[in-house]
């Protein structure tokens, strides 16, 4: 059965979005993601989805204090508009400079992370931490939003537990203090990233809220975009971990939303092309660190096709762009060959014996 729209969602999502006076054409983000989303990574994402929102990995406004360069992780090239820098800490004074600098840089929007649950991140005070200190999470906002002219933005969770979801007084005070829109991931922090997201809990905030809000979680796909929407009432959706190796998406879920109409899903040569790509601009950019950075997302674009578990091993352990892009155009030859659609076995013949030569 064919993915359609409800003519209400249609109509709603095909006005601008207006972020604090920003207008933003596009209602599908990129999420930030740390390691993932530098420059190279969004360009790619850009590229085919010009008009959305992305973000830069996420910014440690205590180490950006103390720091004698911005990191390069903060740089945003040219066209990257609208760009939001996402920063993280616990103490307001510091994210307002750090907002401020993000704004020189050239920050369309500045986010605050609230909703990391990584342990290095919340042990600090930072990340989903702030929601057990709503106090402490105004006043970042505040400061924040007295400290640039750009719209200030919070990504969250629903709480930090399931008997702590607290989301909704939380929310509330954030939009009280200044923030201009909101980006809730329908998890806990408790949760981190397992079980299911919980949309339900992402209507209710919406309805909440006069600010708008974003749906994140589980969107990893063109049909998990458009029933996020319609259970949501969300303004928009931001996809994160659907985009690892899958640059594709967000653009995807961008056309549909436009026009209705599905993109023809790219196929195992097209994921390795963008490997390939990927991998190179890594190299220009970062040189010998960028290719250890690209192992990951090299093992990630690989799959649905015959012997692809053999290149993703060979793919996460290379030293050089040489070494990389002979894998990676050997696993083309494996698919112009028209290998079976899926990569249902490991047991076909070794297809790069001669990759130490």
């Amino acid at each position: 059965m064919s993915l359609t729209l409800s003519p209400e969602l249609q109509a709603r999502l095909a006005q601008p979005l207006d972020i604090g006076g920003v207008k933003v054409l596009s209602r599908v983000f990129q999420a930030p993601l740390s390691g993932v989303t530098d420059k190279v990574f969004r360009g790619l994402v850009r590229r085919l989805a010009p008009q959305s929102l992305v973000y830069t990995e996420m910014v440690n406004a205590t180490g950006l204090h103390y720091a004698h360069d911005l990191p390069r992780i903060m740089e945003v090239g040219e066209g990257e508009d609208p760009i939001g820098i996402q920063l993280f800490d616990c103490r307001p004074h510091f994210l307002a400079e750090a907002a401020r600098m993000a704004v020189d840089e050239g920050a369309t929007i500045v986010d605050i992370n609230m909703g990391c649950p990584v342990n290095k991140i919340t042990k600090n005070g930072g990340g989903s931490s702030l929601l057990k200190d709503p106090d402490t999470a105004a006043r970042i906002v505040e400061a924040v939003a007295a400290a640039v002219n750009v719209p200030v933005t919070v990504k969250t969770r629903l709480g930090w537990s399931d008997q702590e979801i607290t989301i909704l007084d939380f929310a509330h005070r954030l939009q009280e203090a200044g923030a201009q829109l909101l980006t809730l991931h329908g998890r806990t922090r408790a949760q981190g990233f397992n079980g299911t997201a919980r949309w339900d809990w992402i209507r209710r905030v919406k309805q909440h809220l006069r600010i708008p809000v974003i749906a994140n979680g589980d969107i990893f796909s063109v049909a998990a975009a458009v029933k996020c929407l319609e259970e949501t009432g969300a303004d928009g959706v931001m996809c994160s971990r659907g985009t690892m190796g899958y640059p594709f998406l967000v653009g995807e879920v961008d056309h549909f939303l436009k026009t209705g109409q599905e993109k023809p899903a790219p196929t195992p040569l097209d994921r390795i092309q963008m490997a390939l790509e990927h991998l190179r601009g890594l190299w220009e950019y970062k040189g010998e660190r960028g290719i250890r950075q690209a192992r990951k997302h090299m093992t990630w674009y690989i799959k649905d096709f015959a012997g692809a578990s053999q290149f993703r091993a060979l793919l996460c352990r290379i030293e050089t762009l040489q070494e990389g892009e002979a894998l990676l155009l050997q696993a083309m030859e494996r698919c112009q060959e028209g290998s079976r659609p899926e990569d249902r076995s490991d047991h076909t013949a070794d297809p790069i014996s001669a990759n130490a030569a």
